[in-house]
């Protein structure tokens, strides 16, 4: 069973690097009341994956006692784009008591570590860059679409899932944060 659903996972990824995100994958199913994982109210799935670039905690272990966003993205995804430079004022605006893990699913033989470090040069960012090259993370977290944003509290719990970024999206994640921080 586990080996068809990694098939099914592969494929699925796959299926996504050839098409990329396109304006309709921005739409759907955005926050925890839409976005479905049986992770939502588990404890996350610890992260091992190749640090790419970045300042920060690069797994949830380094993350313990932070509200966390581990974030499921590629270099292929528009919507990843615009999200990415969100992520880092949100991480700005609650300095210490965030941080934010960004996973790469690119595939390696789709993508090299230069074009993952130029994607993040682009969009500014100096959180964690990490690169889920054998696509562990993404078999534990299922990810529905890129990208995918899990906010975990301090206590190391899946809260709420952001399945594709809108704009204004960081805004309900922000509240998110307020309310996992107590403020």
């Amino acid at each position: 069973m586990l080996s068809r659903w990694s098939s099914v996972l592969a494929l699925a990824l796959g299926s996504l690097a050839l098409a990329g995100c396109s304006a309709a994958d921005e739409g759907g199913a955005s926050n925890a009341s839409g976005a479905q994982s049986p992770l939502v109210g588990a404890q996350a799935p610890e992260i091992s994956a190749e640090t790419v670039t970045g300042e920060g905690p690069k797994t949830l272990k380094d993350a313990s006692g932070k509200v966390v966003i581990v974030d499921f993205w590629a270099t292929y995804c528009d919507p990843c784009k615009k999200s990415f430079p969100k992520y880092q004022a949100l991480v700005d605006q609650f300095g210490g008591e965030l941080a934010v893990i960004g996973v790469s699913v690119d595939d390696p033989d789709d993508a090299k570590k230069e074009q993952l470090e130029q994607f993040v040069k682009s969009t500014g960012v100096k959180f964690s860059i990490v690169w889920d090259k054998d696509k562990s993370a993404a078999k534990r977290y299922s990810p529905p679409k890129m990208p995918s944003s899990y906010i975990i509290d301090k206590q190391g719990v899946v809260r709420h899932l952001h399945a594709g970024y809108t704009d204004g999206e960081e805004n309900k994640i922000a509240t998110e944060i307020k309310e996992l921080l107590g403020k």
